[in-house]
């Protein structure tokens, strides 16, 4: 495993030195490691893989950055980008300079991986355009990542790839904070965390714990009345499934509400979001905690306890 080394302790996140996440994490005292840093230290940092499918890319790099940096572990983060998909809302100067492709890494080894949302849950996965590539990836992290976080859209395309868990179509979105109750607290990936949390939720679709429980290799760790399943492990933590967007911001949901408003879409007011439910205030921030103990420990006892010293590339 990654050995303490003689380097320096303060020493989270390392990111290229020009990203523009790292300026707003140094904002917020957040302590982002530049590369030329991370080189004088005699240490090996964990290697995270970020496939990034979400619109807003470069909001949700801070977001993940933000949520990983609560640990004293080194990580070291390259962000991969669909070679079959066109970004519209990320430049592509942002893209190429700071993300590569599959196949510049296929052949490398990571310790973890993170496949985020995306905005396309309204199709059948098999309609997505990148599905072919997505499915290629999701096959490839068997054997060349030590653990992989699958988030929101993430989560139910990795229940479906690997285990055939279908998706359903909800009544309407579900967004807002929800309260969700730890189901096993033996289990390391919830270890420290209160009986009951909150957690944001931002979709149109979900999968159910019914499907889940035919799967005896599958646990669900928590769950919400209102929000449905939210955390699921398969065995030892190889894949993690989380139904949710512990990884948001403040003001990421005010900011989808009024855009849909915007685009005349009606939208509900996110649930138990807003105080008085004025969508003009300053909603409060009740879930960070949550999201640093579940990336705290995913990074703790699923990556760094067990990923081996050496990631060899393969021939």
């Amino acid at each position: 495993m990654p050995a303490a080394g003689k380097g320096k302790r303060d020493m989270p996140i390392k990111v290229q030195s020009d990203l523009p996440a790292k300026a707003i994490l140094e904002e917020e005292n957040i302590f982002i490691m530049d590369e030329r840093r991370a080189m004088t230290q005699d240490i090996r940092p964990l290697e995270i893989l970020i496939l990034n499918l979400m619109p807003m890319k470069e909001e949700t790099e801070t977001q993940l950055l933000r949520a990983l940096s609560n640990t004293p572990l080194q990580v070291d983060c390259t962000f991969l980008m669909m070679a079959s998909h066109v970004s519209k809302n990320t430049s592509a100067s942002h893209l190429n300079k700071f993300y590569v492709e599959f196949n510049d890494i296929k052949r490398r080894k990571y310790d973890g991986m993170i496949i985020t949302g995306a905005p396309v849950e309204n199709l059948e996965f098999e309609e997505v355009n990148y599905w072919p590539e997505l499915s290629t990836i999701m096959e490839w992290t068997k054997t060349h990542v030590t653990s992989t976080l699958h988030i929101c859209w993430g989560a139910q395309a990795g229940l479906y790839y690997h285990y055939g868990i279908p998706k359903y179509q909800r009544e309407k979105k579900l967004s807002g904070i929800y309260n969700h109750r730890v189901l096993n607290r033996k289990v390391p990936l919830v270890r420290s965390m209160n009986d009951y949390f909150l957690a944001p939720h931002s979709r149109y679709t979900e999968v159910k714990k019914a499907d889940i429980l035919r799967h005896p290799e599958l646990e669900i760790l928590a769950e919400s009345d209102e929000a449905g399943v939210f955390l699921v492990m398969s065995q030892e933590g190889k894949q993690i499934f989380i139904q949710g967007h512990p990884e948001y911001d403040r003001m990421t949901l005010n900011n989808e509400y009024h855009r849909d408003l915007k685009k005349g879409l009606d939208p509900e007011l996110p649930c138990n979001y807003y105080e008085n439910n004025d969508p003009f205030s300053v909603p409060p921030l009740m879930w960070r905690n949550t999201a640093n103990t579940l990336y705290a420990n995913w990074l703790n006892f699923y990556v760094y306890q067990t990923t081996p010293y050496n990631l060899e590339e393969e021939e």
